[in-house]
C-alpha cells in the first residue's frame, strides 16, 4: 500500500509549462467556453471563482455533473506560471495560529489577496473524504481577469468521462475506474508556509 500524502499537498496533471484544473458550470457558460478555448463574455471576470486542481473532489462538489448549474465538467489548462503566481499571492481563507501571526493581520492580509486557498478533504472514488486535503484555489479581481483572458491554454468539456467513470464507479468496475481517472501527481510548486504547505 503506498504511504499517505502528506496532508497539505498539491496534487494535479501537469506538464513543464501547464497544470490543469476543474470547474463545473451551467451549459450555456461551459459550452462556448469548450467551443471557443476561452471564457465567454458572459463569465463574471469581477467575480470571486473557484478552480479544483483535484478532479474527484470537483466530481463531490457538482454530484458527477448533476446539480444544478453544474452539468458541465470543464478541464482547464492553466499555465503554470499564472497557476504559481496565485499560489505565491494567496491568503488561506481562515485564521491559521502559527502562520499567521494574529487575526487582525490575517484579515489585512485576506482583504488585499488577489487569492486565497482552502484545504478540503481529498475524496476517494465513491467522494467519501480522505485524511489528506485538496487544494481550493480562489481567484478574484485581477487575478480572476488573468485567469480567464491571460492563464488560459486550453478548454476541454469532460463531462462524458465524469459520466462513465461515475457509470463505473456505481456498477463497482473499481479497476477500470482507476485507469480512466486523470493521473494527478505532486505539483512542484516549492514549500508555501503561508498556505500551511
Amino acid at each position: 500500500m503506498p504511504p499517505e500524502p502528506p496532508a497539505h499537498q498539491i496534487r494535479a496533471t501537469h506538464t513543464a509549462t501547464t497544470v490543469t484544473v476543474y470547474q463545473a458550470y451551467s451549459p450555456h457558460l461551459a459550452t462556448p467556453a469548450a467551443r471557443d478555448n476561452r471564457f465567454p463574455p458572459a463569465w463574471k471576470r469581477d467575480r470571486m471563482t473557484w478552480v479544483k486542481p483535484s478532479f474527484l473532489w470537483m466530481m463531490y462538489r457538482c454530484g458527477w455533473a448533476t446539480k444544478a448549474d453544474q452539468e458541465t465538467v470543464l478541464a482547464i489548462e492553466i499555465t503554470r506560471e499564472g497557476f504559481d503566481r496565485a499560489l505565491s499571492e494567496a491568503c488561506l481563507s481562515h485564521y491559521a495560529p502559527g502562520i499567521h501571526p494574529d487575526r487582525e493581520t490575517w484579515r489585512q492580509t485576506l482583504a488585499s489577496a488577489p487569492a486565497r486557498v482552502q484545504w478540503d478533504p481529498e475524496r476517494d472514488t465513491h467522494l467519501n473524504p480522505l485524511p489528506h486535503r485538496s487544494l481550493q484555489l480562489g481567484l478574484s479581481g485581477p487575478a480572476s481577469r488573468a485567469y480567464a483572458d491571460e492563464w488560459t491554454v486550453s478548454i476541454r468539456d469532460v463531462t462524458p468521462l465524469a459520466r462513465r467513470i461515475h457509470a463505473l464507479v456505481r456498477s463497482g468496475h473499481d479497476e477500470d475506474v482507476r485507469a480512466l481517472l486523470p493521473a494527478e501527481t505532486p505539483y512542484p510548486a516549492g514549500p508555501l508556509p503561508h498556505l500551511g504547505a
